[in-house]
């Protein structure tokens, strides 16, 4: 014979029911703001760049810095030479 759930157990189980699902909208109502948002993509951007010029010890990588210095150099000394030219 299976056994009978009394109205008390399923009150009890449908408050806690009730309680998670309210947890779980509060919880994506909190992600969904736009400066939630805006900090988690700020936090990824960070993560990135600190990957991107530092080495897994914490040590800079200047050849990466170099090389993009050196890059905005040549874009820097590229548009003088066409502006000069134009004039």
């Amino acid at each position: 014979m299976a056994d009978a759930t009394s109205a008390a157990e399923i009150e009890q189980e449908l408050t806690a029911t009730r309680a998670r699902l309210a947890g779980t909208v509060n919880e994506l109502a909190y992600r969904t703001q736009p400066h939630v948002i805006a900090e988690r993509q700020m936090q990824a951007l960070k993560r990135k760049f600190d990957r991107a010029t530092r080495t897994p010890d914490g040590d800079l990588r200047v050849e990466r810095i170099g090389a993009v210095a050196a890059a905005g150099v040549a874009l820097v000394v590229v548009v003088v030479l066409l502006r000069r030219r134009r004039d």
